[in-house]
Formats: C-alpha cells, structure tokens, sequence
C-alpha cells in the first residue's frame, strides 16, 4: 500500500471517528473536537483495533452474528433497538460494494463489548508496547507501527509510533528470568532429557534411576528441580517402565524357547513384539541425535529447530506411549496364556474406536494369528493336526476305530478364539474329521481329489483379501469349500462302496422283523426248541435253524455279505428261563458302518427286536390255537351221542374260548398294525428322505438317531412309558396262558371226542380195559358212560372257570394299558388308542378313560 493510500485510509478512519464522537457530543462545536484528547485517545484506539492480526476462533456467519446480537438485544429489553438493529443489517446485507460482511459485523460486536466490559478509556501506549507489523514472508510490504523515541509521541499518517524500551527492561527481564531458572534447577534440561532417553531404552540415567519398590524410573528427591519439570520427567519415564516390562517379556520367552513350552503363537507374538521394538529404537536413535543440540533461552533465537526439550520429547513420545503401553497390556494379560486363549484376548483388545490403536492390534494379530490359521489350512485340506504345543482349538486323543468320529476330535473351548464363531470351529472340527475318518475308518484316498478341488478357490479368495486375521470371509470360503466336497465325497463312499442304505434296511427286515415270509418260518421251526429251558438250548443248532429258515425264504436272494452278517445271540439267562426269552438276532455292523451302528444303537435294536419277538410270540401262539380251534367245528356232529348237560357245558365253554381268543387276537392284530406300519414303516421312510438331503456324516448321523428315537418312543419302549409296557407284557403273558390252556382244552375234547367213536364200536368191558392201559391220568372212561360223563363235565367246567379267570385278568390288565394311552406324551399313539378302542367300549366300560 503506497502513502496515498495509507493516508486516505487515515482520514477515513478520522471520519468515522469523528461522526462517532459528534453523536456522544452533540452539544460541542464539530471543529473543536478533533483537537480535544478524547478524540486523539479514541483514534489511537481505532488504529490499534485495525492493527491487530489476532484471528477470532468463531466460524464466518455473518447471519448467526446478527442474529446473536439481535436476541441479546431482546433479552436485555431493549425490543425497539432489536427491530431497529435488524432493519439495519438487512439493508447493509442487500449492498454489493462490501465484500467481507461478516467482518465488519464482527468487528462491531466486539467494539461494543470492549466498550461495556472497560470502566475507563484505554491508553493505547499502554496495551501496545511493542506492536510492529513485519514485512511477511512473500517480501510485500505491509503497515508497520515503529517506534521513534527521538521524536514525539504523536501520529504519521494516522499511524502509531510506539517506543522501543529505551531503557532495555526486556533484555533485563529476560536475564533474570534465566537466573531464576538456574537458581531453581540445580540439573539442566539436556542432562534431564538425555535421562530421560536413557530411561526409555531401560537403562539408568545419572540422575533417573530405576526403583524396584516404586516399579518405575523415577528423579531422585535430592536433585532441585521444579516441580513441573519433575512431573514431566516422571511422566516421560512411565515409557522405561513399560519398555522395561515387554522386554523382559521377550527375554522370558526367548529363555524358554529351550523347554518347548512357549508354543509357535507365543513366539509368533514376541517376533512382532520385536518389530515394533525395532521402529521405536529407530524413532530414540533420532531423537539421540536431536538431544545433542543445545536449548535456546527464552531471549534467544534457536540456532536450529532441531532441539530436544522435555515438552518436545513428550510430542514425541505421544504415540509410541500409546503403543508401547497396549505392549506392556498384552504382555500382562498373555504371560500365562498361549494359543487360541492368546489370541483371543489380544483380539479383544483391538476393539477400540482409536484408529490408531486398531491399525497397530490389527497389524499385531496377523503376526501373532499365523501360526493358528495355518494349523486350520492343515486341518481342513489334509485333516494333519501338528499342535505339539496343544494351541489349537481342536485336540485329539486315541480311540477305537469304530470310535473315532465320536471320540476322536473334540472342541477344546478353552483354546477357541473369540473371533472365530462356534458354529465355524464346529465346521471346522468336522472337515478334518472327516478326512481323518476317510483315511483311517475307510482307508480310502479319494479325499485328496476332494481338497485339490477346494485349494484353487480358497487360495483366490486368499489372494484377493489375504487369508489371515481380519478375513474372516476368506476363512470361512476354506472352510466350505473344503467342507462341502470332502463330505461329500464321504457320502458317496458310505452310500457306494460300503452300502450304508442296503445294511439299514437289512437291520429292519431282520432285527426289526420286517421280512414276513423269513419271521414266519423262523418261529416255526425253532418253536419246539425255544420252548425248552434256556439251559439247554444249542446255539449252534439254532444257527443252523436260522441258516435254514433263509434258505426256505425270499430272504435267500438278498447280498451274502449281508446274510453273513446275521447271527444268533443268546442273551443272558436266569434259572426258569425258556429259550424263548433268551432268543434274539444281531447284525455284526463292521467299520465304517460301526460309526453309526455302535454298541449303544444295536442295544436298543436288540430291545426292540425283542418286543417285537415277544408280540411275534403272541401272534404266533393266537394262530396256533386257532388252527386247533377250527377243526372242532367241523366235526362237532360227534358230539350229538352226549347227555344235554355236557353238550351244555361244553358249548358255553367253547364260547367262553373262542371269545377271549376274538378279543385277544383284535388287541393283538391292531398292536401288530400299529407297531409295524404305523411306527416301522413311517419312520422309515422319514430316514430316507433325510438320508436324502443329508450333507455330512453328523447329518447322516443325526438322521439315524431320530429314525431310531421314534421307533423307541412310538413302540412304548421309552423311560416315560415303563409303566404302561410293563402293563402290556402282563397282557402278552396272559395271553400266553390262554395259548396253554386253550391246547388243554382242546386235548381233552379231542380225547373224549375219541372215547366216544370208540366206544361205539367196542364193547364197554374192553374199551374200559384199553383206557386204562393208554391213559394213565384223568381216564374218564374208567367207570363206563357215567362216570365218563362225569368226568368230562367237571373238566368242562374247570376249563371254563380257568378261562373265566384268564378273561377277567386280561380284561383287566388291557383296560389299564388303553386308560393311559391318552396322557403318553406321543402324538402318534392316538391312532393306537382309537384302533383299539374305536367304538368307545371301553371308554363305556370306564368312565374315567
């Protein structure tokens, strides 16, 4: 700005000066103001304001600086200067000549608050000692105030001249304010700060020294220092303790490295310990340097700026203090950790909001969750499991072939990283297992092809995102990839090769007696054996008995290895015992079906089998008794030759049996209906179709056991229902009973039907001779007709009597096995409970059903 301008920016201010003063002053004279003091006192005011170069710290809004003065106006009552004060500012912001508005609003603002806030008039000389404008640093010329102590005091084109301190009281006060400092600090800020530094690398200083009962690097009391300058050294010095703290750490461990305790996570996390070590020694090698260059006083200027002070060393040391204590952190936390537990806590300290603390955990947890993730890779493409130092999440111990799935492979939870989901280290759990179950349960090596597949997309997934802490998508895309062909491929070998479909329904056409023709045969021809005393019983000739009964059956056409399978078993025995109760099928399930068909499921074949051998039984014995029971009806003609009285007692009684055998065999039939379609075949086919979209073994698994656990619980075999299957043996025995008394029954009628033809034809004498000759109990022909007569109603009536009993029981015990088919918890027993009770007549019988 050239004088003529500097001048006309002089007068302009006079005006407004001028115009401000004649409006406080209207009484005056116009021309005697611009020489009386209050208007010289306030144009050097106004020039100082012009002069200052402080920025305000409020954002540029002319609208929000408006409108703050307006509502402070209508708050201090003063509604019409508010009104007044708006008109104004809208007029002033419709012109288009000024171009910084918000400034000059601003800058009345404050003219008005300094004018409120002071008491008295300022002396400018006063508040402006010193105040020179330089010339900036691209070289233009700027207004200066400089000081003329030669001349008066007064004005040059409208600028204050202020003095210089002629009598040197800066320079005076600036050496004492150094000799202060020395008086107060007996040490130096170099020698503190090189202290310092020496602390920070774990080292003692000549004057900061370590304390083992303090834990900390601290001044010591003797030295004279201020007390801010001590607070700052202790400050800058918690970074040697905690520096001290993650070496040792690292020390600890490379110590132990020897005993093979430490782990290939645990030296993961010291190897990047020591690359973060690695740049804050780099970081105190520069600032090494920058401590040897002297500290300016505060009346000089710094030679160079590359000087080191203990406020600069604390910028400094801002951010590796950040780093260097979330080190020391983790090293507390993971002195007695290792593995997936090490990595799991570190995990949870990267989640914190600090960019800069993310960034540094993040960049510390790929180091450290190497070693873990690549033990996953292994797993899961080659099912190998090399964790000498137990870190991984998955361990392993010795089992059985027929128990590895089960047994083998487990989660150890304690070792599972927080980052990793349960359900993936489930996944992750089976994969391997699964690879290992191919290799050893069925020696089988088509799982590599499987792996081979799944390599080429994890490692494109790998290479797009990297395949390491932080991707988790990456892992998971492994994990799947790895998971969906190697179980696949299981699949097929346990479908294919090894039939897994074909030996279940083996089981149920054998164990769960679903072949017809074969169960038939079967009980007939190993009846008369069975019927002994277990003790007795041949297992070997029942064997025999069972390779027979295949060979008479459609049975004959199935796989030979499966026949193979198919043995007798002879369960344990009491005295009492008949072979019956001792008799029962197994299937010998070799590896790899006894994966699923293990001891504990062909148990509960073997219970199942054996309810449904004893309701076989009970059919069986129905039939029997009614092939005896229908050729007496053909020949009942016979008996036309007897008194009244027996042809009586024998009709009713004949009654009395073929009615219970009606209600026996209509309880049986709908059991057996029930049993082997509604439960056998429904489940069956609910197997299949799970077998259907199975994708791994544990589906396959689980479809299995549900197919098992219905046919447990739909049979009554359950815990819940002890009760009423004791209720329902009851049943099965009587009707056993029944079968024995009914062959009686029929005997004698058979006999006494033969007395009669042959006494027809024979003499009475010797017929009563060859009686006595061929019967040695209950002749009833001994004492000719009568007696034969006699005879044969009493044991008429004895057999009705006994029958009466049987039917009273049997009543009896079946009303108490239907009453508690409806509280059973399975739906599906409702169709039992109306198949037998499907005319509510016992319902009729017992209000209480």
């Amino acid at each position: 700005m050239d004088e003529e301008d500097q001048q006309k920016v002089a007068d302009l201010v006079k005006e407004l000066v001028l115009r401000l003063l004649s409006q406080n002053h209207s009484s005056d004279s116009r021309t005697a103001i611009p020489n009386s003091q209050e208007f010289q006192k306030s144009l050097r005011y106004a020039f100082r304001i012009l002069s200052s170069r402080l920025t305000p710290s409020v954002a540029p809004d002319a609208a929000a600086i408006a409108e703050s003065i307006k509502r402070r106006l209508a708050t201090q009552g003063r509604s019409a200067e508010a009104l007044t004060f708006a008109d104004l500012y809208s007029k002033f912001a419709s012109k288009s000549g000024v171009n910084n508005k918000w400034a000059v609003i601003y800058l009345l603002k404050i003219i008005s608050e300094d004018r409120k806030n002071l008491k008295t008039q300022l002396d400018t000389s006063v508040l402006l000692p010193n105040l020179v404008l330089a010339e900036d640093d691209s070289g233009k010329d700027s207004r200066i105030l400089r000081s003329h102590a030669a001349q008066d005091k007064g004005w040059n084109n409208g600028v204050l001249l202020v003095t210089k301190d002629p009598d040197n009281r800066r320079d005076i006060a600036f050496r004492e304010f150094v000799n202060f400092v020395k008086e107060e600090n007996e040490v130096s800020e170099e020698v503190l700060v090189k202290d310092v530094l020496y602390a920070c690398q774990g080292v003692d200083g000549k004057y900061v020294k370590f304390d083992n009962n303090l834990d900390g690097y601290v001044l010591s009391q003797l030295i004279k220092v201020r007390r801010a300058t001590r607070a700052m050294v202790h400050k800058l010095c918690e970074m040697g303790r905690l520096f001290k703290k993650v070496t040792g750490y690292i020390s600890q461990i490379t110590d132990r490295l020897t005993a093979d305790d430490v782990g290939t996570v645990g030296q993961a996390f010291c190897a990047a310990l020591q690359d973060e070590l690695t740049e804050y020694y780099k970081l105190l090698a520069v600032l090494e340097v920058q401590s040897s260059n002297p500290i300016p006083l505060v009346s000089e200027s710094a030679s160079s700026s590359n000087y080191l002070s203990l406020r600069r060393l604390a910028v400094w040391l801002a951010e590796p203090m950040v780093k260097m204590s979330l080190m020391a952190d983790l090293v507390d936390k993971c002195r007695v950790l290792r593995g997936g537990a090490m990595t799991g806590t570190i995990h949870l300290h990267a989640q914190h909001g600090d960019p800069l603390v993310h960034e540094f955990m993040g960049r510390l947890l790929q180091r450290v969750c190497s070693p873990l993730y690549e033990m996953v890779k292994r797993w899961v493409l080659e099912g190998e499991l090399e964790d000498i130092f137990t870190e991984f999440f998955i361990v392993s111990q010795p089992v059985k072939a027929e128990s590895l799935w089960r047994e083998g492979y487990r989660l150890h939870t304690a070792m599972l990283p927080s980052f990793i989901s349960p359900s993936l280290a489930q996944r992750i759990l089976r994969t391997g297992k699964s690879i290992n179950f191919l290799r050893v349960c069925c020696e089988d090596s088509g799982w590599s092809n499987a792996a081979t597949e799944a390599a080429p997309a994890t490692t494109a997934t790998a290479r797009r995102g990297g395949f390491g802490y932080g991707e988790t998508d990456a892992l998971e895309s492994l994990v799947d990839e790895a998971a969906k062909r190697i179980d696949k491929h299981l699949l097929d070998v346990m479908y294919k090769r090894y039939k897994f479909k074909e030996h279940c329904l083996a089981i149920k056409r054998y164990l769960l007696l679903g072949q017809g023709d074969f169960v038939q045969y079967l009980m007939d021809i190993v009846g008369p054996e069975l019927s002994e005393p277990a003790n007795t019983i041949s297992s070997f000739k029942l064997a025999g008995l069972l390779e027979t009964a295949i060979r008479a059956s459609n049975a004959q056409y199935d796989d030979p290895d499966i026949l193979d399978r198919l043995r007798v078993k002879i369960m344990p025995h009491e005295s009492g015992d008949r072979g019956w109760d001792v008799f029962s099928l197994e299937y010998d399930a070799r590896v790899p079906l006894d994966t699923v068909f293990t001891e504990s499921v062909m148990s509960r074949y073997l219970r199942i089998f054996n309810f449904l051998w004893k309701l076989r039984r009970v059919e069986h014995a129905l039939i029997g008794a009614w092939k005896t029971m229908k050729p007496n009806c053909i020949t009942s003609h016979s008996f036309t030759k007897l008194q009244n009285t027996v042809k009586l007692q024998l009709v009713s009684t004949l009654r009395r049996c073929q009615v219970l055998w009606v209600e026996m065999n209509h309880f049986v039939s709908n059991l057996q209906y029930y049993i082997m379609f509604e439960v056998l075949e429904v489940s069956w086919s609910n197997l299949l179709n799970e077998m259907e979209v199975a994708k791994d073994l544990d589906d396959l698994l689980a479809a299995h056991e549900k197919y098992l656990h219905s046919i447990v619980e739909k049979s009554l075999l359950g815990e819940r229902s002890q009760s009423i299957y004791k209720s329902l043996f009851i049943v099965f025995d009587l009707i056993l009973r029944f079968r024995s008394l009914a062959d009686r029954l029929y005997e004698g009628i058979n006999e006494l039907q033969s007395r009669i033809t042959e006494s027809s034809f024979q003499d009475q004498n010797k017929s009563r001779k060859q009686i006595s000759k061929s019967v040695e109990h209950e002749s009833w022909i001994a004492d000719g007709r009568k007696a034969l007569t006699q005879r044969a109603v009493e044991f008429l009536q004895s057999m009705e009597q006994n029958l009466n009993v049987i039917a009273e029981e049997y009543s009896s015990f079946q009303e108490e096995f239907i009453s508690q088919l409806p509280v059973q918890k399975h739906v599906d027993l409702k169709f039992l409970f109306f198949r037998l009770d499907f005319n509510e007549f016992y319902g009729r019988l017992r209000p209480s059903i």
